[in-house]
């Protein structure tokens, strides 16, 4: 951790709505005049699209149907602690992209599914912004949340998830439903074992809950809508957060236990300004007496 060059990390599975969080933050960053990198977790991965499909049959075939990309093997931890560890001291860093698709690409003149080269960030920047499934990882040779100044958690209940793959890997993939079944069950330890402790680590949780029936995830017709679900915001250290403020800000909010908020779920985004504009003021301050 560094008030010099903060670090922000948005951590969630894929799916999660990591990406509304970063929308929110993005509007932050430009009102408040904020020049922050941002680092996407996909960029770590191990291996290319192509190369991870054969790195799949291949481990299923050695008998191990569980390797998958929230697992140790597919992708470069010891780099991204090293990017953290690095940014954290001197506000530079090596990164990549991953292009997901066609357009993002076209820019680059690659094929989807790739890594662009290596590269150093810039000079200047106000703060390193990481959105990706490993932003608050522990693990026995590996502590990336230690160089962090702003751990956040986003994740949906289970079935929430399930549903939310299920359709997005089908009506944008185009795979077919049990290939996608398939990969839930591929991802089941890794889920366990890397992706479900770093919300121990957080400083702060996001959970989405729907309030209609998920019961049977794998025939649900529709994801259901942030108006369909509550928002359970939870802080692991409650010290000098406005609770009596964001009752009052966030319409039919209430507290469940002395750390912990329920809203609506189409709050996140007005929940998210309130909560970490306070917070990023508070890094740029130490930033500012740091340097």
């Amino acid at each position: 951790m560094s008030a010099k060059h903060p670090i922000i990390s948005i951590t969630g599975s894929s799916g999660a709505g990591t990406t509304t969080v970063k929308v929110a933050f993005q509007h932050i960053f430009r009102r408040e005049k904020i020049n922050a990198f941002i680092i996407e977790g996909d960029a770590f991965h191990r291996y290319d699209r192509q190369e991870m499909r054969a790195k799949m049959e291949e481990m299923e075939k050695k008998g191990n149907p569980h390797f998958s990309h929230f697992g140790p093997e597919a992708n470069l931890f010891e780099e991204l602690e090293a990017l953290f560890r690095e940014y954290g001291q001197t506000g530079r860093g090596k990164y990549r992209k991953y292009l997901h698709n066609e357009e993002e690409a076209a820019q680059y003149g690659q094929q989807p599914g790739t890594f662009t080269p290596w590269q150093d960030i810039p000079e200047g920047t106000d703060l390193l912004f990481y959105e990706g499934l490993h932003g608050a990882l522990v693990t026995d040779t590996v502590n990336v949340v230690q160089y962090t100044d702003l751990a956040i958690g986003i994740v949906p209940i289970i079935n929430l998830e399930w549903i939310q793959k299920l359709h997005r890997d089908k009506k944008e993939r185009g795979y077919a439903h049990e290939d996608v079944v398939h990969t839930i069950l591929r991802r089941m330890p890794d889920y366990v074992n890397y992706i479900c402790p770093q919300f121990s680590h957080t400083a702060v949780n996001f959970q989405r809950v729907p309030i209609v029936d998920t019961s049977n995830p794998f025939i649900a017709r529709d994801i259901p809508s942030p108006d369909e679900s509550m928002l359970v915001i939870r802080f692991r250290n409650p010290k000098g957060i406005d609770f009596p403020y964001l009752l009052s800000m966030l319409k039919d909010s209430f507290m469940s236990r002395p750390n912990t908020i329920v809203c609506p779920g189409s709050k996140m985004p007005l929940a998210i300004e309130l909560i970490f504009t306070p917070m990023i003021w508070q890094l740029m301050h130490r930033k500012r007496l740091s340097s």
